[in-house]
This record gives structure tokens, sequence and C-alpha cells, in this order.
């Protein structure tokens, strides 16, 4: 199965940041040929702190995230957190996410799967890779047709994740797309002083594991000036660096 590629920004923050992100995304569709999604978060409802920028909205958001699509051709990737935005969301959405905090419950998994559109589950950092089946069935029975299962990492203690990369191999049993997030697994959750803070120099290595262990999906979240971003800066790429890993990761097997 051929490689896709999910990059954009955390969250939507601005028009500007949107269309400068998305204007990358299709010079490299067009330079690599790449198959390639477009994903922003018009909401972050999980953020550690009340006081941290959740985003623009369902309404807004979505009219956001429409423009983009429209514009720049590109298939949309964003997550749901609750049931009731799926309808919604699949009206723009080519792919409902299903944040991994949120990977067992049943009504959310099922309202995305009934909208027809793909549905991309992130492994719950409580869980492991075998626990997945069980996500990928509530899909299926509501009628998915398409499911994809992601890996970012299991909690190691406090403020910390690892990655066991076997989780792709044994994920790649229940469905045949497998998608590393290679950002938010190099996370540190809760530690920078009520946010996430990050170590984004590890994202190219991981990916590349993640490519060794049978990886056919890759998932970064990028900025143009992550140190000033309004969620997740710490472990987002740099939008300048993310023709530089995808290359090394395609062009790896040469």
């Amino acid at each position: 199965m051929s490689p896709l590629f999910i990059a954009g920004p955390c969250v939507i923050e601005s028009t500007e940041v949107l269309h400068e992100v998305a204007c990358e995304l299709v010079r490299l569709r067009k330079e690599l040929g790449l198959t390639i999604y477009f994903k922003a978060s018009f909401d972050k409802a999980n953020r550690t702190s009340l006081a941290s920028f959740r985003g623009p909205g369902l309404e807004r958001g979505l009219q956001m995230l429409a423009d983009i699509k429209s514009t720049y051709q590109l298939p949309i990737l964003t997550d749901i957190h609750e049931s009731y935005q799926a309808s919604a969301v699949a009206e723009v959405a080519d792919v409902l996410q299903i944040p991994a905090f949120l990977c067992r419950q049943t009504d959310l998994l099922v309202a995305a799967a009934k909208t027809g559109r793909i549905v991309n589950v992130k492994k719950a950092q409580f869980l492991s890779g075998e626990d997945m089946q069980y996500p990928v069935e509530k899909c299926r029975a509501a009628g998915a047709r398409e499911i994809w299962l992601t890996e970012r990492g299991n909690t190691f203690g406090y403020n910390n994740l690892v990655v066991d990369f076997r989780n792709l191999p044994t994920m790649a049993r229940f469905v045949p797309r497998v998608v590393m997030d290679c950002t938010h697994c190099v996370q540190r959750p809760g530690a920078a002083g009520g946010k996430t803070g990050g170590d984004r120099e590890y994202i190219p290595s991981m990916a590349l594991a993640a490519k060794a262990f049978g990886a056919n999906g890759f998932f970064f979240e990028t900025h143009p000036d992550p140190d000033h971003a309004l969620s997740d800066g710490p472990n987002m790429l740099p939008l300048n660096e993310l023709a530089g890993v995808i290359k090394k990761l395609i062009h790896t097997d040469e």
C-alpha cells in the first residue's frame, strides 16, 4: 500500500497560517507525487489549562477548512470530540479523527462510522496495539467503509511518552492503513507549566523508525513558527523542515 501523509497545524489559529501551510502541501504534492491530507482542529477540547487557546469552534472552523479544501483541492482530516459533531464535520472532512483519549467512546466511534467517511482512530496513551481491535470492531459494526489506526506513544511515568514500535505491525493485523503520529509521540504532556512540552528534534527519527516497522501513513503537525504557535508548539515540525523529512522517508529505500 502506497504511503500517505497527513500534515497541518495543531489548531486553526488564523486564515494566514492555514493558507501558508496549504500552499506548502500543494507544492510538495506536485513535486513528489504525494497523497497528502490537510489537518487542523476547529476545537481542542482536551487542552491542559482552561486558559489555553481552543480554536474558532465548529461553525467557523468548518468554514475555514472548507475554504482550504476548495481553494487547494486538498482532502481534509479533522478531529471530533462529541457525537453530535460527526454529521456536520463529515460535510467538509474526508477523514474524521477520533482523539486518543476518546478512542474507547462507543457513541463517538459509531457516529463517525455512520457518516460514511474514513475514520482515523488514534491509539490511546494507555492502550496496547492489541487493544485497538475493539475500536475497529465498533466502527465496522456501525458501517465504516475504511478505518485507519494511528500510533502516538504510550504514557511513560509522569509527563512523558514512549513509543513501542511493535504496535505498528500489531495494528496492521486489524486494518490495512497504520499511521505513525510522528509529532504527538514526542510530547511531554503537561510538562511545561500548565501546557504540553515536547522534543521536536526527534520527529525525523520517529518517522524513519516507524517506516522500518511497517507504517504506511505519516502524521506531522507543522507550523511556520512553532515557537509562537497557540497549541502544541514544542512538538510541531517547523514548516520549512517538512519537505526534508518527507523526502528522507520516501527516498530511504533508494
